[in-house]
């Protein structure tokens, strides 16, 4: 038996990961850009979201000040706490996210046991959540910018629709020429976005300096105690502030934890905190400017440059999304909870600059759905933040799973720290809740479908593989039998390709059935997917005797399978050798049908043969030369 060894997986920020030879100013600026850009969107909304008579705030002092405080210890404890702080030493050998953190989480807990299954649902549903969170942000960012023309001009109201449509589409269609080029200016974009953002704050402030009391808790306590229970409620909108923290974990792979925290505590919290404090500042000076309080605080002669310069940054906020909905899905894909999608690089030297048009496409229509129906930002907050708000809660439980696991030395202040964020997530699910039937449903009703096709991918998966399994001919078995009276042998490799290394594949016996040949040298491959980004050990060979053998190839879950290159290895460790020009890849293809009384319902199994029957086919997945590549169709009832 031989292996090849692969280094291991470098350490985030590294060049390996996609940025040169930037160093820790370049990765925070580059940080700036892809990481904050959608919180750094949310004071175009939170303030004036929070006094709308969804909830029949008035805007006198002391209802500023408490909505203020809430925003500001939101801010300080969910973001620069829970996540800045803490959730990013939770990495899965550099890579973050709720899908690592879930395979972090496993990874802690016995493989088969009822916990590490559990984790793995709420995993999945976060995932979930991510996705439908992720539609909704381009939709509200872009939405809230455009609508600074109102301010400039009422006449123009009837614009704001259209020239949002226009904005979307324009930045969906370009997802395919990919974002490496437009990536370099998205730092100093942002970076003068929240330069504005504390120069707005600052000159606002200075107008109504007792704004700056709103740091006090007591005013969020003060709050709660006026309001009673009612007041919860009021989280709904305090908890747009915060929406964009878990793409603080999801990109940490790209930057690393150390730019992201400093751009965090010395850049982006002062910027956002002063802004928020300017609107608050300008409301108490004249509550009519409630109306919206973000381009109110603009002067007049700044209005035209500042919308051109929100638009920008809502643009750069929806692609981080975007971005960022293409890592999950591809982590997804890798991890064996959706079928496989066509993947395009769009770049030879940016790692994660990856494009799926199916996604691309689907969320494109969503968003255009979501502007059409929901028509303003004010109308979208309603179905802003449960999803947010549950994907939070869910971060906060496997926190406690990994925390309590591989932390001995911090867990005995962070578990406490946990349950306060429990108590915080909560009390924002339940806020959240209470928005429902005004739009909140959309975001869920997303996440159970997409929750739905995840799990019912998965687990006909499992199914698909025990059927074959137990219509399978053990391989130990076979080839003894085989070589009693061996078939005609021809020149070559032939690659079976298997999932399931004890069994004959379905290829090798339809070939020796039909062709009745055997090729010189024969390998059972297995493409293994695990729960860390990047595989130490890519390859495994073993020798079985009369020309064949067995090969286990390993991919993490953060790359894309490139299965020739893979084997490539083999020549330099064994003396299996593949020649690309002597190689033949065989691979099953199974027809689902369905069947009663098995292991999903009918309706789950017809879903799910519609899913395999549309799934990307192996030679583009796994980077197989479609002219070497032969597949044999079985039918398998499930």
């Amino acid at each position: 038996m031989s292996q090849v060894t692969r280094p291991p997986s470098p350490a985030p920020g590294s060049p390996v990961h996609g940025h040169g030879n930037i160093g820790l100013a370049g990765l925070v600026v580059g940080a700036l850009g892809v990481v904050f850009g959608d919180i750094g969107t949310s004071p175009l909304y939170t303030i004036r979201e929070a006094f709308s008579p969804h909830y029949g705030l008035v805007a006198e002092h002391d209802t500023v000040l408490g909505v203020l405080s809430m925003i500001f210890w939101s801010l300080t404890l969910v973001v620069t706490v829970k996540y800045v702080t803490i959730i990013l030493r939770a990495d899965n050998d550099g890579e973050g996210g709720i899908m690592a953190l879930m395979a972090l989480a496993q990874r802690c807990l016995p493989k088969d046991s009822r916990l590490a299954y559990l984790v793995g649902i709420f995993g999945i549903f976060g995932a979930s959540l991510f996705f439908s969170d992720g539609v909704i942000t381009p939709a509200i960012s872009v939405l809230s910018a455009v609508e600074g023309l109102e301010v400039i001009s009422p006449r123009l109201h009837n614009w704001i629709v259209p020239v949002s449509l226009l904005v979307l589409v324009s930045l969906f269609a370009s997802q395919r020429f990919g974002t490496a080029k437009v990536g370099r200016v998205f730092g100093p974009i942002t970076s003068l976005w929240f330069l504005a953002l504390a120069a707005l704050g600052v000159a606002n402030i200075l107008h109504e300096p007792e704004v700056l009391h709103a740091i006090n808790p007591y005013w969020a306590a003060h709050f709660f105690v006026d309001h009673a229970w009612g007041g919860v409620f009021i989280l709904g909108a305090v908890v747009l502030a915060v929406t964009g923290g878990e793409a603080i974990y999801t990109d940490m792979g790209h930057f690393g934890a150390r730019p992201i925290r400093y751009a965090w505590y010395f850049f982006v919290l002062p910027a956002l905190m002063l802004n928020y404090l300017g609107q608050g500042a300008l409301v108490l000076e004249d509550p009519a400017a409630i109306r919206n309080p973000f381009y109110v605080g603009v002067p007049e002669w700044a209005r035209w440059p500042m919308l051109v310069l929100a638009t920008m940054a809502t643009v750069i906020a929806s692609q981080a999304v975007i971005t960022g909905g293409f890592s999950v899905v591809r982590q997804a894909m890798q991890l064996g909870y959706i079928p496989r999608m066509r993947i395009r690089h769009t770049s030879s030297d940016t790692i994660g600059q990856i494009y799926i048009p199916a996604i691309n496409w689907t969320m494109m229509a969503i968003v255009i759905a979501l502007v059409l129906g929901f028509r303003s930002s004010s109308a979208l907050a309603t179905a802003y933040g449960i999803s947010v708000s549950m994907t939070m809660l869910i971060d906060t439980l496997l926190l406690v799973i990994v925390a309590r696991a591989l932390w001995p030395r911090w867990r005995r202040w962070v578990l406490p720290l946990c349950a306060l964020f429990l108590v915080i997530d909560a009390a924002f699910v339940v806020a959240n809740g209470a928005k429902i039937l005004q739009g909140g449903w959309f975001p869920v009703v997303l996440g159970a479908i997409v929750f739905t096709l995840l799990r019912t991918w998965r687990r006909g998966r499992d199914i698909l593989r025990e059927e074959i399994q137990k219509e399978g001919i053990r391989l130990d078995a076979f080839i003894p039998g085989l070589m009693l009276a061996p078939p005609v042998r021809v020149e070559g490799t032939a690659v079976f390709m298997t999932s399931d290394k004890g069994v004959v594949p379905h290829a090798l016996l339809h070939n020796l059935k039909h062709n009745k040949v055997l090729h010189e040298r024969n390998v059972f491959l297995t493409v293994e997917t695990l729960s860390v980004p990047y595989a130490h050990r890519r390859l495994k060979v073993e020798e079985i005797g009369d020309g064949f053998h067995r090969v286990l190839v390993r991919f993490g879950f953060m790359e894309t399978p490139d299965v020739p290159r893979a084997l490539m290895a083999a020549c330099d460790v064994s003396d299996l050798c593949f020649d690309p020009m002597e190689t033949t890849f065989f691979a099953s293809r199974e027809t689902i049908v369905s069947g009663a009384h098995r292991g999903m319902p009918v309706w789950r199994d017809r879903l799910f043969a519609l899913m395999h029957r549309n799934a990307a086919p192996a030679s583009g997945f796994f980077r197989i030369p479609g002219n070497r590549l032969v597949e044999l169709g079985t039918q398998v009832e499930i």
